[in-house]
């Protein structure tokens, strides 16, 4: 009686030109987290059954960083050159992590030789560079992806079933608050990089910042239709990572109030200047008709309209009632994995299958324009309408 043996399943290899991964989030979000994890279970199972893994490329200014970290993760593949990676046709994917003022160009590049794009934000440092990239890539055919993060945190995920389920009735609005003290560098190391605090080198929060609640906003709540927002460099002398000082020039905080379709009022507050008194370093509360919801990165808590005390305002009483009680944590139901692998995943299976991604180069465009919005609000001091955004 003869053996059976099992087919061997199809894998197919994709390889990704990975353009700095020296850099914070390049290493230890998209390469470690994200590919290295893809790569060592094995690639990604598609609905057919087939399997799809990758083969990451790393480029970068610094051959010998480059080499170490090729060794250090069991890499084969790395290279100073961008433009002869961009010629070889066993790259398939174009991945882009490099500071923001750098992007654009390589962008360029990277559609002129016909890559799958992949991208951090702001993918520009202004909208209509940000448009242009988005309307090259359309004519040449080039499917992009854009980073949106914060959508798969295990928090922000409770939160998305809790709208999909109607918990909240109608919603009324969104208040937020995002940030940390980031030391100035003078008896601490700051935990940011210096460039982050010069807008010559494309700094500040609301570029940081304003690409990411854009994506939260408008997937969540609704499109966002106007924002008013006020910028301020609240810590102006700081020191570089050499410990040399210098002068800030972008701002380290900044206070937004967004409109939403359907009368959706959002308020985010972002700073580099606050000390931290909430549960996580960001943290969303949602009110609406039927019931109220307040979460960060992880936890999620809720509390329905049926279990909503009834406060009186009286300040001449030290008020007694507990009202963190008055809350109902949301179970962990899931199982969530790191936010940047499970969108990896997704555009790659998209990518794998020849499907629609939403989260394109127009997506990043807009999250450019919600910055370009808000430091033209602060500016003036007046409140900005958007306009929408197309590829015609």
């Amino acid at each position: 009686m003869s053996e059976q043996t099992t087919p061997a399943v199809p894998v197919r290899e994709v390889g990704i030109i990975m353009n700095g991964v020296s850099g914070r989030m390049g290493y230890r979000q998209h390469l470690v987290r994200s590919i290295l994890a893809i790569r060592d279970q094995g690639g990604i199972e598609l609905p057919d059954g087939s399997r799809v893994t990758v083969r990451p490329l790393l480029v970068g200014r610094s051959e010998a960083k480059l080499a170490e970290l090729a060794a250090r993760h069991g890499i084969e593949d790395y290279t100073t050159d961008l433009d002869a990676a961009l010629a070889d046709p066993r790259w398939e994917i174009y991945a882009d992590f490099l500071v923001t003022k750098a992007r654009a160009a390589a962008l360029r590049k990277a559609i002129a030789a016909g890559k799958t794009i992949y991208t951090e934000k702001p993918t520009a440092e202004s909208v209509a560079e940000a448009l242009e990239l988005a309307r090259l890539a359309k004519a040449a055919g080039v499917k992009t992806g854009v980073v949106h993060d914060k959508l798969y945190l295990p928090g922000l995920q409770k939160l998305k079933r809790l709208i999909d389920s109607g918990f909240f009735g109608r919603v009324l609005s969104v208040r937020g608050e995002f940030g940390y003290w980031v030391f100035e560098g003078d008896w601490q190391p700051a935990q940011r990089p210096s460039w982050n605090y010069r807008a010559e080198d494309g700094g500040g929060i609301i570029s940081d910042m304003f690409p990411h609640w854009n994506y939260v906003l408008e997937n969540l709540f609704g499109e966002v239709r106007s924002v008013y927002a006020h910028a301020a460099v609240h810590v102006a002398d700081r020191w570089d990572e050499h410990g040399e000082h210098y002068t800030a020039t972008a701002e380290d905080a900044a206070y937004g109030i967004f409109e939403l379709a359907d009368g959706v009022v959002a308020e985010i507050n972002s700073s580099w200047t606050v000390r931290v008194n909430r549960d996580e370093l960001v943290e969303f509360q949602v009110d609406g008709t039927q019931g109220s919801a307040v979460v960060g990165l992880f936890g999620a808590k809720i509390q329905h309209r049926n279990a909503t005390p009834k406060p009186v305002w009286n300040p001449d009483l030290a008020d007694e009632h507990d009202y963190d009680a008055d809350w109902a944590e949301v179970p962990v139901n899931d199982v969530f994995q790191n936010g940047f692998k499970q969108q990896w995943e997704e555009f790659l299976t998209s990518y794998a299958l020849g499907t629609d991604y939403p989260f394109d180069l127009l997506a990043g465009a807009r999250g450019v324009q919600l910055a370009e919005a808000g430091l033209q609000s602060s500016r003036d001091g007046r409140k900005i309408q958007l306009s929408a955004l197309t590829l015609d």
